[in-house]
């Protein structure tokens, strides 16, 4: 299953050429990652972060084409693996027909000290009805 995340590029994205600042496309991917918690599987950043986090500990990303401000993209979210503590997450944004990058990052689930920790029971389930939906 794809989670989809409707993102119209801003002024605030672009560079003074008008196209979007490469940087800005990892806030829309942690914006899509939060969007995701919070609406497929009901488990807002605010409440995950009551008992610890989901940093990144690793992204890439393949810029294929340029956005430009005014374009409306749409990022699509799949969870392809789920560790004991990580999550990987692939992620691609269009624009129509056209796919502008291709990113792949790992969140690591944390506890309170910081540390790796395994997800929450209830997450991981949800996470794993989230994966199999797509099969």
């Amino acid at each position: 299953m794809r989670f989809s995340f409707p993102q119209k590029v801003l002024f605030r994205h672009c560079d003074p050429a008008g196209i979007v600042f490469f940087p800005r496309y990892f806030e829309m991917i942690n914006d899509c990652v939060e969007a995701f918690f919070d609406t497929a599987l009901d488990h807002p950043f605010e409440m995950l972060h009551d008992t610890g986090g989901v940093p990144t500990a690793e992204i890439s990303a393949r810029f294929t084409a340029p956005s430009r401000h005014g374009d409306r993209l749409d990022l699509t979210l799949d969870c392809s693996k789920i560790g004991r503590a990580s999550l990987r997450l692939d992620i691609t944004a269009e624009c129509g027909s056209e796919t502008r990058f291709v990113a792949h990052s790992v969140l690591v689930h944390v506890g309170n000290n910081g540390r790796a920790a395994c997800w929450p029971p209830a997450l991981r389930t949800k996470i794993e009805n989230f994966m199999q939906e797509g099969t």
